[in-house]
C-alpha cells in the first residue's frame, strides 16, 4: 500500500524536529509515513552532515545566561555554529535559551551530563545533531558553566555574544544590581580571575618570567630583575583580577571598593564568563 504525504504529517514532523517543508517530505516519504523512522531519518542525516563538517569552525553562534528564581543558581551556555545568519535565527536562539533552562532546571554537572539529559524524548546530544541535519551547519555545544552562591546575577552582552554569570557572598540590599554592575565589568574587561591569589600559578611563573626578561633587556642589573618582575606583576593584578579592576563606572575606585559602597563585607565569590570565538 502506497503512502501519501499529507499536510498535516509533514506540520507534525516539523514542530517534532524543527526540520525544513521538503526535509520532512522526503523523511516521511523515506519512511512510508511511519513518523519515528522518519524521525531517525533526520537524525542520521544529522549524524552524516555532522562527520562531514567536524573539522569546521563553529565560531558564531549564542551564549544565553540564567539564574533561578531563588537567585542562588545560575548558568551560562553557549551553542556554537558556523555563521551569523545561523546565529541570528529565531529557532536557533530559542534553542539555546531551552538548552539553558535545562541546564538550569538539571544543574548537570559538566558539559557531557548536560548533553546526556532528556530534551524533549531525546538526549540533548542527539537533538543537536539533529539540527546539524536541519540546519545545514555545524553545530555544538561549545561550553557550558555554572555556579552557585548566596546571591547570583548575570549579564548578556551584545546580542547573545557574551555572557556572565557572577556569584556574591552576601543577598544583602542593593547587592543585586551591584552584581548586575560587575556583571557588566567581567563582560567588558574580560578578567582572568576573582582575586590575585585565584589566578593559576603557571600564569604568575610566566608573567614573572617575561618582567625579568623586559628589565635584562632594559640593562637593569641581574640582582634585580626578580623584584623588578614582581613589581610589574602588580600592574597585571590590577589589570586582569576582577576585584582589583579599577571599576569601569567610576574610575575614582576598583570594583572591590565599589561593592564594599554596598556592604563592608559584601565581594564576589565567583563568576563564569563566556563568549563568541
Amino acid at each position: 500500500m502506497s503512502y501519501t504525504v499529507t499536510a498535516g504529517d509533514v506540520k507534525k514532523l516539523r514542530d517534532l524536529t524543527g526540520a525544513g517543508m521538503m526535509d520532512c517530505k522526503k523523511a516521511l516519504t523515506e519512511s512510508a509515513g511511519d513518523m519515528e523512522k522518519a524521525i531517525e531519518n533526520l537524525r542520521k542525516k544529522g549524524q552524516k552532515l555532522s562527520a562531514k563538517r567536524a573539522d569546521r569552525d563553529a565560531k558564531e553562534g549564542v551564549v544565553i545566561a540564567l539564574v533561578n528564581e531563588a537567585k542562588d543558581k545560575g548558568v551560562v551556555v553557549r551553542l556554537s555554529c558556523e555563521t551569523d545568519f545561523v546565529a541570528k535565527n529565531e529557532d536557533f536562539i530559542n534553542l539555546t535559551k531551552e538548552i539553558a533552562r535545562l541546564a538550569l532546571d538539571t544543574f548537570a554537572e559538566g558539559k557531557d551530563a548536560l548533553l546526556d539529559q532528556d530534551f524533549g524524548g531525546i538526549k540533548l546530544g542527539d537533538k543537536i545533531t539533529e539540527q546539524i541535519g536541519v540546519i545545514g551547519e555545524k553545530v555544538e555545544l561549545a561550553d557550558y558553566q555554572k555556579l552557585s552562591a548566596p546571591l547570583v546575577t548575570s549579564y548578556i552582552h551584545m546580542g547573545n555574544k557574551a555572557g556572565v554569570i557572577l556569584g556574591l557572598n552576601k543577598a544583602v540590599e542593593g547587592a543585586e544590581e551591584a552584581g548586575k554592575n560587575v556583571s557588566m565589568q567581567v563582560a567588558a574587561m574580560k578578567p582572568i580571575a576573582v582575586d590575585k591569589d585565584d589566578v593559576d600559578s603557571a600564569i604568575v611563573e610566566k608573567e614573572i618570567e617575561i618582567g625579568m626578561e623586559q628589565a635584562r633587556r632594559e640593562g637593569k642589573p641581574e640582582a634585580m630583575l626578580e623584584k623588578i618582575a614582581k613589581g610589574k606583576l602588580n600592574k597585571f593584578f590590577k589589570e586582569n583580577t576582577l576585584l582589583n579592576q579599577v571599576y569601569v563606572k567610576d574610575g575614582k575606585m576598583s570594583v572591590r571598593d565599589y561593592l564594599k559602597t554596598i556592604d563592608p563585607e559584601l565581594t564576589v565569590n565567583d563568576f563564569k564568563h563566556l563568549k563568541l570565538g
